[in-house]
């Protein structure tokens, strides 16, 4: 039988946050798949037993074993600095260098399928059709115009584990002078220069929502992705503009998701 699984990553308090509402969201899919959180010394094992009750199975996952020129080139000051994020605002809880644990996904050999799921998005109706698709496959980085579909956004992605790929990676990864200015994305792209284009509903930005409303079908839209901002922030510049996402977060969070299908969608530009 094959084993699959959806896999996501917790790297700090915030992101088990998000990784509750994701759980919760998947398992209200009826999906047949595992649940894996990958999660690194960043969070302590207490904060992650609600995810556990939720069935998930936890696994460590440390920070891969990069060099001291690595890190210091892939640090949010550099990083924010060389790449400013001018569109959205990246949370202060956020580590560049926390991305690249993503990799060790590769090392779950127990599955012949996972689907990656960022912590910061919302499944909204069944994905299980996702195990079927080739590694690599992932939706494009669309957010703000159509030029965005030849990037790809890693916050979704199918994959095969192997550790001879895992290997293959960290060779590549920390190669003398390398930079991912957009970290795992970018190095993703570099390593499956022919990756598979996923549907751009299956990872679907939340900054579509005000930038590309005619894009937004909810009947079409299988996963919500938060990049930028986050839904669990207090407030933020993005707030009002995004509250009928916060809210579907919130919704999926406490266990208590509406009809998906009677959703009103965004107001279309003229």
């Amino acid at each position: 039988m094959i084993s699959r699984a959806y896999v996501t990553l917790v790297t700090n308090a915030d992101y088990v946050l998000g990784a509750t509402a994701l759980v919760r969201s998947l398992r209200a899919t009826a999906t047949t798949a595992e649940i894996v959180v990958m999660h690194t010394g960043g969070v302590e094992h207490a904060a992650l037993a609600p995810l556990e009750a939720l069935g998930a199975r936890l696994h460590l996952a440390e920070l891969l074993p990069t060099s001291d020129a690595f890190n210091a080139r892939h640090q949010r000051e550099r990083i924010h600095a060389e790449n400013p994020f001018t569109k959205g605002r990246k949370p202060a809880f956020h580590t560049p260098l926390d991305n690249f644990a993503k990799l060790r996904l590769w090392e779950l050999e127990d599955y012949d399928s996972v689907v990656f799921i960022d912590a910061d998005a919302v499944v909204v109706r069944n994905i299980d059709r996702l195990f079927l698709y080739p590694e690599f496959s992932a939706a494009p980085n669309v957010y703000e115009g159509l030029a965005d579909f030849h990037r790809l956004n890693s916050g979704v992605f199918v994959a095969k584990p192997s550790r001879v790929t895992f290997e293959k990676m960290l060779s590549r990864l920390d190669a003398p002078d390398a930079y991912w200015p957009r970290t795992d994305q970018t190095f993703l792209q570099s390593f499956f220069p022919n990756w598979h284009g996923l549907p751009v509903f299956y990872n679907m930005l939340q900054y579509v929502w005000f930038n590309l409303p005619e894009l937004w079908d909810w009947k079409s839209v299988h996963i919500v992705h938060y990049q930028y901002e986050k839904p669990w922030e207090r407030q933020h510049p993005k707030a009002d503009l995004l509250r009928p996402l916060i809210d579907l977060w919130q919704s999926y969070l406490e266990g208590s998701p509406p009809d998906i299908d009677r959703l009103p969608n965004p107001e279309r530009k003229e």
